[in-house]
């Protein structure tokens, strides 16, 4: 018998400084099994770094021929196409023929530069992908934050981002791997 995805719910206010977005957010985020509390925190950032009307949490590593976070126009085609971790070059440009814009937050510390430097090369030709480093000791405390309910709040300011709940602050410095604009 398959094991059922953990079910975390999150309520976030956002104040996004560098996009003007301000919202509350009610998130309903599954945790595939084999998924760590680490990489489902690092999944709700990226959602909450580009919330917007139509955005999706899908089922994660659950779905593998979708992204982590992805948001669709009303025909069908994928607008944003949002993956953490540190996917293989072959789906990063599978992900940005399909879609207008491709974000990879990648996480891991060391292991990300082991990871982007063999294929920074043969992915710099596509000008709708954009893949951000998040710091380890950030993510590794964002983990530490999970749990099945979450009351947090985000400001994003001058591309630092500070998120937290009642007793924990976590504050995020990502590093930008790739932009072409």
């Amino acid at each position: 018998m398959a094991m059922k995805p953990t079910i975390f719910r999150a309520r976030i206010q956002v104040a996004d400084m560098d996009r003007s977005f301000y919202a509350d957010l009610s998130l309903t985020i599954p945790q595939h099994p084999s998924e760590t509390d680490e990489r489902t925190m690092v999944r709700l950032l990226a959602f909450v770094l580009n919330a917007a009307e139509g955005l999706v949490m899908t089922e994660g590593i659950s779905a593998e021929d979708e992204p982590d976070v992805w948001r669709k126009n009303p025909s069908g085609e994928i607008e944003a196409w949002i993956d953490v971790g540190l996917p293989d070059e072959k789906r990063i440009r599978k992900a940005c023929n399909r879609a207008k814009q491709v974000r990879v937050y990648a996480y891991g510390g060391r292991t990300v530069q082991t990871w982007w430097r063999p294929i920074a090369e043969n992915l710099s030709r596509h000008k709708n992908l954009r893949v951000i480093d998040l710091p380890q000791e950030a993510t590794k405390l964002l983990g530490e934050m999970a749990a099945k309910t979450m009351v947090l709040n985000c400001t994003v300011q001058d591309g630092q981002i500070w998120i937290g709940d009642s007793k924990n602050n976590v504050v995020i410095e990502p590093e930008l791997l790739f932009d072409p604009t």
